[in-house]
């Protein structure tokens, strides 16, 4: 019974699976994932399923029933106005089953791996470089004082005495000796050396409304998903910037909302400051992923074309620049950077219009396999 109840709760979770899949673009479209995101997994909601349960037989078939009651006494509902127990009459329609699947950041990479048709990335420099480091994750008995495991040692004491009946509850004492100290241990282990960096930049600038930010979390999202399941290590970094550029942390990437001028040459000048100081060109791969509007104050996209093809594409892996439709920008910059893409195999540009492009934006900068 045990292996029939296994084998047919693996064949539901295919079938759940295989929805998901099929409405994979809908939830990248859609940002649903932002919201349910964990540790590890996600919640999805999965519509539409069958969800098995007891068919009742039609009123009047009869029964057997154990308790007190008369011969002839009605059995369920009272006897009310309506077959309901308020006012109004009963719905027919059937409800709309919404079934919360976990699936593991891993497993949604492989999906969006597979419906994009993206080709794994292509390692470089010290992918294969690990580093030793020590993880203190064992006990043992002899040990410094330093590594003393004071709880650990302070049970073996307590232990000690109830078993030799030297324990007084009214009056505990608890000393412990040679025999009951334990100390933390150590096992060195390998860890893989950084072989990737991902930097994001995000305008936040006034032109660019809360639907062109969630538009832009969004894909960033998923663009982290699929590089995060193809490197060992990898590091990443966030620039936010309106006329000023600042480096943020992950969290505050995905939930600030700002307003003001734009500039887009100080997020260029602080991302060649982050690569300098944090990463080496020559053994990690260096991917940038920029999004704004198009809006760039006055002359501005003079600076930005220098410093990008004198210090940022010559030592990125890609650079790839997602531009979303605003109602306010005025989407000028792609086609600056339009100007210089044929010089620049690196350079990934794409635009997006609305949400539903999201998909294709994605493909456009993961299809090379860099």
């Amino acid at each position: 019974m045990g292996r029939h109840i296994e084998r047919d709760f693996s064949r539901f979770n295919k079938i759940v699976r295989g929805k998901v899949r099929e409405n994979l673009r809908k939830y990248i479209t859609h940002g649903e994932m932002l919201g349910r995101k964990g540790r590890e997994t996600v919640s999805i909601p999965v519509p539409n399923i069958n969800i098995p349960h007891f068919q009742h037989g039609e009123k009047g078939n009869g029964g057997v029933g154990q308790g007190e009651g008369e011969l002839g006494q009605p059995i369920g509902r009272g006897h009310g106005d309506g077959p309901g127990t308020g006012p109004g009459e009963a719905g027919y329609q059937a409800g709309a089953h919404i079934r919360e699947v976990e699936l593991s950041l891993e497993e949604l990479a492989g999906m969006l791996g597979e419906e994009l048709e993206l080709p794994n990335i292509e390692p470089k420099g010290t992918n294969t470089i690990k580093t030793k480091k020590d993880r203190y994750t064992s006990i043992r008995q002899t040990g410094p004082n330093s590594l003393r495991h004071f709880k650990r040692t302070y049970k073996n004491a307590l232990k000690r005495q109830i078993i030799s009946q030297e324990y007084t509850p009214l009056k505990p004492t608890i000393i412990p000796t040679r025999d009951d100290e334990l100390y933390r241990s150590w096992k060195t282990v390998n860890e893989p050396d950084t072989n990737a960096s991902i930097i994001y930049i995000m305008d936040v600038s006034g032109s660019m409304t809360d639907d062109q930010k969630d538009i832009v979390r969004t894909e960033a999202f998923w663009i982290d998903t699929w590089l995060k399941n193809q490197y060992d290590g990898l590091e990443r970094r966030y620039v936010v910037h309106d006329a000023v550029a600042h480096e943020v942390d992950e969290d505050t990437f995905y939930q600030i909302r700002e307003s003001g001028g734009t500039k887009i040459s100080s997020a260029y000048e602080l991302t060649s400051k982050i690569i300098k100081r944090d990463f080496p060109p020559e053994d990690c791969k260096i991917d940038c992923f920029q999004f704004s509007d198009g809006d760039n104050w006055g002359d501005d996209n003079n600076e930005c074309l220098k410093t990008l093809t004198e210090e940022l594409l010559p030592v990125c892996n890609l650079f790839c620049y997602g531009q979303v439709k605003s109602p306010y920008g005025s989407g000028d910059f792609i086609r600056e950077l339009d100007k210089i893409k044929n010089k620049f195999e690196n350079l990934i540009l794409s635009k997006i219009d609305h949400r539903e492009e999201i998909y294709d934006s994605i493909k456009e900068f993961l299809s090379t396999g860099k």
